[in-house]
């Protein structure tokens, strides 16, 4: 079940890690943390090092944004959401183009994401 609402603050490994503490102090047996960044998600993994708990064994831990610095360079490596910010780079400049030269659009206009799975989260047995 999940364990009450969701936390906000700053988007970084610093506030991963504070935000990581005080879920832990408060839900020692948490077994999953998916975090808004992957930049918080490695302040995320720091915090559950130190205390002794293995990812993804103990607590699977999953950013947002698939960015290869970061998710490369964790250990283990983050599994992440891909936005596909490319495609909406495109997307988004098509529709600039098409508005300068005149064609109007309204309404919204979507782009798939996918799931980038490495090895800080596990598949169900």
């Amino acid at each position: 079940a999940p364990v009450g609402e969701p936390r906000f603050g700053a988007w970084s490994e610093g506030w991963g890690r504070a935000a990581t503490a005080l879920l832990l102090d408060r839900h020692p047996d948490l077994d999953a943390v998916l975090c808004g960044s992957d930049q918080i998600a490695r302040g995320v993994m720091d915090v559950l090092r130190e205390r002794g708990l293995r990812v993804p064994e103990d607590v699977a831990v999953m950013g947002f944004d698939n960015w290869q610095v970061l998710t490369a360079a964790s250990r283990p490596p983050l599994t992440s959401v891909d936005m596909n910010l490319e495609q909406v780079g495109r997307a988004a400049a098509h529709a600039l183009f098409g508005a300068i030269g005149g064609v109007r659009r309204s309404g919204v206009e979507t782009v798939r994401c996918r799931v980038v799975i490495r090895g800080s989260t596990a598949p169900l047995s």
